[in-house]
């Protein structure tokens, strides 16, 4: 019996890493992404190599209609993994309102509908899971990104509530709070700044989105059958 995963975001760095390590799990894989299609096609090349299915989902989640876009483009369902997203730098008092509802659009809203429309696909899977990449910042808050902390702290707290819900229909919901790590998002940041920023974590590096990649498929797995409603931090000791 085939399994299918959804990977909301998995043109992004860590999106592509977290389809590449459930393929080889033996997952079988729907590719969300709103823009960058070489990225998914390559992807794709890659997933076929390693002897599984992955579809393109082309869904921008910021629009009006990109949750029902999304919806229309899948069957069977067991797995969900949100790694989408984009993060805002800058002063509170310079973000914009259209910053802010792009946020909480892309961020929260989206994958409450998304899950909410899922449920009925999700309930029909073995073991089916939800898992959310959401932030440190979500834990403990940050300084010049009050609004992506916000969101990545709801993303939390609708984790541990929606956990205890489903729990009874064996549908596990857990996040992984990554700390700062290797990929696009980064390159905000100038070389002095990122010096600085690794500084700051004991293990003296950033992560690799392979790390990430490796607790998606710890939460998808058999193995973490009784662990819901958890936030696995993976910040190489930058907040404990």
């Amino acid at each position: 019996m085939k399994r299918f995963a959804l990977v909301v975001g998995a043109s992004g760095g860590i999106g592509q890493e977290i389809a590449k390590k459930l393929a080889l799990d033996g997952w079988n894989l729907y590719l969300q992404y709103s823009n960058g299609e070489e990225k998914i096609k390559v992807l794709q090349k890659q997933l076929e190599e390693i002897g599984v299915e992955g579809f393109s989902v082309q869904a921008d989640l910021s629009s009006a209609y990109g949750v029902d876009q999304l919806l229309q483009q899948l069957f069977s369902v067991e797995a969900v993994i949100f790694a989408q997203g984009t993060s805002q730098y800058s002063l509170f008092q310079d973000v914009k309102e259209e910053e802010m509802d792009l946020l909480w659009t892309l961020h929260v809203k989206s994958p409450m509908m998304i899950i909410q429309k899922l449920l009925s696909k999700l309930q029909k899977g073995s073991a089916p899971s939800i898992v959310f990449i959401s932030s440190i910042w979500g834990q403990t808050g940050a300084a010049c990104e009050v609004a992506y902390s916000t969101v990545k702290g709801a993303q939390i707290a609708f984790v541990k509530s929606l956990a205890k819900e489903l729990a009874l229909a064996r549908i596990k919901v857990n996040a992984i709070a990554p700390g700062a790590v290797n990929t696009r998002m980064m390159s905000q940041f100038s070389r002095q700044e990122l010096d600085e920023i690794i500084e700051e974590i004991p293990m003296g590096r950033l992560a690799e989105p392979t790390e990430i990649a490796a607790v998606v498929s710890f939460l998808c797995s058999q193995a973490s059958s009784y662990i819901t409603g958890q936030v696995v931090a993976v910040n190489g000791g930058w907040y404990t």
